[in-house]
Parts: C-alpha cells; structure tokens; sequence
C-alpha cells in the first residue's frame, strides 16, 4: 500500500473510532478533564465526535489524529495513538485494524 492510501486509511479507520467505533479501541480521559465532572464528560465526548476542525497545519499527514478546542472556557485536546493488539508497542501498520488498537486520550491543555 503506497503512504498516501496509507494514511486514507488510517484516516477513515481513525474517523470511524473517533466517531463511533469504540469496539476498535479505548478512550482515556485524564484527571482535569474526569474533575470537571459527569455533564462536561458528555459534553466534551460530543465534541470530539463532531470535530472537523482539520487543516493541513494541525493534521499534515492527513490522519485525523489530533485535535483541539475550547469548551467551556476550557482548552482541550485529542490524540489518537496506534498500538499493537495487546498495547504493548506501536502498531506495525495502523492502516490494518487486525494488527492495531486505538487509544483516544482526551486532556485539558494545561495537563500537557
């Protein structure tokens, strides 16, 4: 698979995750953002579901795998990582879903 089918793959596959496809991974959320309590959690899933805020400056290599935005007069961010089936490592091939895991982490800015 030449890089650019590549990484429309692992757009598409990141996008569906992202969206909707908990099956294929895991979402974290990191302390800040579990403090801020049950209705901002829902709040701030929605909106990472409906993110569409790509441009060639926070995503160049076309993935789908970063975000950030501000809710509630918090700023947050996103990141979608690619590991092996058990976590462990990398994925060797993030474009094949038989070989990788999603993990989607969630943070408030000022955690970074």
């Amino acid at each position: 698979m030449t890089s650019t089918l590549s990484a429309i793959r692992v757009r598409e596959l990141n996008d569906a995750f992202r969206i909707g496809g908990f099956s294929t991974g895991q979402w974290m959320l990191t302390r800040g953002v579990v403090a801020l309590g049950p209705d901002f959690i829902t709040l701030v899933t929605q909106a990472v579901q409906g993110f569409d805020g790509f441009t060639p400056d926070n995503d160049p290599y076309g993935e789908h795998d970063f975000g950030s935005f501000n809710l509630c007069g918090e700023t947050l961010f996103w990141k979608i990582d690619c590991y092996d089936t058990t976590l462990t490592y990398g994925s060797d091939d993030p474009s094949d879903p038989t070989v990788t895991r999603r993990v989607l982490t969630i943070m408030l800015a000022s955690e970074y």
